[in-house]
């Protein structure tokens, strides 16, 4: 494992994209929308955009609506999918309000067009934005079916130019098994695209880990809901577990 170097005095990335579960927005149950778990989210981002860090994000939607259980209940697969694209613009206006009573300007583009609510996603749009400050929340994921919000984060990174994508989760790192029902469970510091593959560590689904492999997109696993975490992150420290080539 390779250590990384600490406590910079400066960030460590210019551009990030962060990847937020729905899940994590309804708070302690994972269902709903919590505001108390989306105004703690807006202040962890304004710290970073104060340090004069571009941020993008993905949003998830499983704390609402998930394409693939409603499809093992009986809904056509690409009609479920299309509303979990839906649940995905609901959480990325509830942020956009946090982050906005924050002071922090902030855009919705969303790859579905729904024009009263959201910008239309425009790769040269989104960038523009960024270089005015402008936090960009995507949503309604690819805007197909079949592929995740992983995915999407996988993709939208890449075509914005981020230089990492930092994944948020409940647990601190990607671990060789689930932490929560082993006790004997190692946490990586470090760990190789390929490394990652031949181990079946769930970083991202197969699509999404597929487009930052081929295109050498780093990423950091890490606990978003520890204090300060994200700035951290963002500053170089030795948190979660860096997913890179």
């Amino acid at each position: 494992m390779t250590k990384r170097s600490s406590k910079p005095r400066t960030p460590k990335y210019r551009r990030i994209l962060l990847k937020l579960s729905g899940e994590a927005l309804g708070g302690d149950t994972g269902s709903g929308i919590s505001p108390e778990a989306v105004h703690d989210m807006a202040r962890q981002i304004a710290e970073v955009r104060e340090l004069g860090v571009e941020v993008v994000i993905v949003v998830g939607g499983g704390n609402i609506f998930r394409g693939l259980q409603g499809s093992e209940r009986g809904i056509e697969r690409a009609t479920g999918d299309y509303m979990g694209m839906l649940a995905t613009v609901i959480n990325a206006l509830a942020l956009q309000d946090a982050l906005e009573k924050q002071g922090v300007p902030t855009r919705v583009q969303s790859a579905i067009a729904m024009a009263q609510v959201a910008e239309q996603f425009i790769r040269r749009r989104a960038v523009r934005h960024l270089e005015k400050g402008r936090v960009v929340i995507f949503a309604a994921g690819t805007g197909n079916p079949y592929f995740s919000t992983d995915t999407a984060a996988a993709l939208r990174a890449n075509e914005i130019g981020a230089e990492v994508i930092l994944k948020a989760t409940k647990v601190d790192g990607v671990y060789n098994k689930d932490p929560k029902k082993h006790r004997d469970a190692k946490r990586f510091d470090q760990v190789s695209y390929r490394d990652a593959l031949q181990l079946q560590l769930k970083v991202m689904d197969a699509a999404a880990f597929a487009l930052c492999m081929d295109n050498k997109m780093p990423i950091v696993v890490f606990d978003f809901f520890a204090p300060h975490n994200l700035r951290r992150v963002v500053l170089g420290e030795e948190i979660g577990t860096l997913v890179t080539a």
